[in-house]
């Protein structure tokens, strides 16, 4: 359903064109995870929902996989307005 988006951020991420936020760091460290673990669930899994920013109205998508040490964690992502991406938060399912 989300193909051409998926394509979109596995592009990103192979490319080296996304950046973290804070907030992300923070649960991913707080969750014992590495940007490992993360790019591995960007580049490995599926595209589970698309939210609606309620103040900026721009699209969020929750990619779901497992880590390399085979938790199922969440990645929550947007694209930019200047073509990177950005991942928002991360947390283990």
């Amino acid at each position: 359903m989300f193909e051409r988006i998926l394509n979109r951020i596995r592009e990103k991420v192979r490319t080296l064109e996304y950046v973290m936020s804070i907030h992300a760091e923070e649960e991913m460290n707080d969750d014992g995870l590495t940007i490992y673990d993360i790019e591995h669930v960007l580049l490995n899994g599926e595209i589970v929902s698309r939210q609606k920013d309620l103040l900026t109205g721009e699209w969020k998508y929750l990619v779901e996989d497992r880590t390399l040490g085979s938790e199922a964690v969440v990645v929550v992502t947007k694209l930019s307005l200047t073509s990177k991406l950005v991942i928002i938060t991360v947390y283990v399912e």
